[in-house]
């Protein structure tokens, strides 16, 4: 048991993340703006681990250890901002399964920036990947949903948040890189609610519970969990187990809120995840079948 210990802490935060989708519509249908949602968020889980782990922090910090959080802060902030907005404008099982996508990205990542190997069933995967968000999102007249489309670049912001975490974990303190991702996402978001003019707050008490849901578990919790998880285990296994957040999502949004899932919108989640499944797999239990085949002939 103790072997598997961070594949473990990382499907506990794939259940958090999932149940984060009906967080963030409780947050919105409560009242609160999306960006409010976000600043709120990352305050709230900024000051919890900044008060919980402050001597960790002050005896590790470093010149790159902050940038290296500022980075990860960024790419948190371009994620969460366009999966929250997103939000308003599509259903919750698409934004999940579409933000799922960034499994998929995130070897391509490792291509262009370190010129790492990318594989042909990689290249597959994304090809499979694109025809399931097509499927899930196409209009009858090809058009795309604008909050399917916010959901896509969120899948982007994700991915690098997952490839930079799996390489600033190997040499930096996990508390630093957390704590220091969300003030700079909480000060981002901050200065985009200042210029949005949504600085006054009206909300019910279903969307501040929503909000505190999200500060505490899908922001505190859930992303210490990931720093310290992804620095034991790799990183497409990683994105694979983090991936099943859609799932998750997905299932709580039709139990929660009733949402009714078309057979096209079927069809397009399982493509997707077959996507995912074949990119972080490399089919490698069809070659294991194979090779016990061969043995037993």
């Amino acid at each position: 048991m103790k072997k598997y210990i961070g594949e473990i802490g990382l499907f506990s935060i794939a259940i958090i993340w999932g149940s984060g989708f009906i967080g963030t519509k409780l947050a919105l249908d409560g009242g609160l703006s999306a960006i409010q949602t976000l600043t709120l968020r990352f305050f709230i889980g900024s000051i919890i681990l900044g008060i919980v782990f402050y001597k960790q922090i002050k005896e590790n910090i470093s010149k790159e250890s902050l940038i290296a959080g500022a980075v990860l802060g960024l790419c948190s902030f371009i994620g969460f901002s366009t999966q929250t907005l997103g939000l308003v404008y599509t259903t919750v099982a698409k934004n999940a399964f579409i933000t799922a996508v960034n499994v998929v990205i995130v070897p391509f990542i490792g291509f262009i920036l370190y010129k790492r190997k990318l594989d042909k069933i990689g290249v597959i995967s994304s090809l499979i990947a694109l025809l399931g968000i097509g499927v899930l999102s196409l209009e009858s007249d090809f058009s795309v949903n604008f909050g399917d489309f916010l959901t896509f670049i969120c899948a982007f912001g994700f991915a690098f948040h997952i490839f930079f975490t799996g390489e600033f974990t190997a040499k930096y303190n996990s508390y630093v890189l957390t704590v220091t991702q969300f003030v700079v996402a909480f000060f981002l978001s901050l200065i985009l609610q200042i210029v949005t003019k949504q600085t006054h707050i009206q909300s019910t008490t279903l969307g501040i519970m929503g909000a505190l849901y999200l500060g505490i578990f899908s922001t505190a919790v859930a992303f210490l969990l990931q720093t310290i998880c992804q620095s034991k285990v790799e990183q497409t296994r990683s994105a694979l187990i983090l991936s099943t957040e859609s799932l998750f999502g997905t299932i709580l949004s039709v139990i929660i809120f009733h949402e009714i899932l078309t057979m096209r919108m079927v069809l397009g989640c399982m493509i997707i995840f077959a996507s995912i499944i074949i990119s972080e797999t490399k089919l490698s239990f069809l070659k294991k079948k194979d090779l016990i085949n061969s043995q037993t002939e």
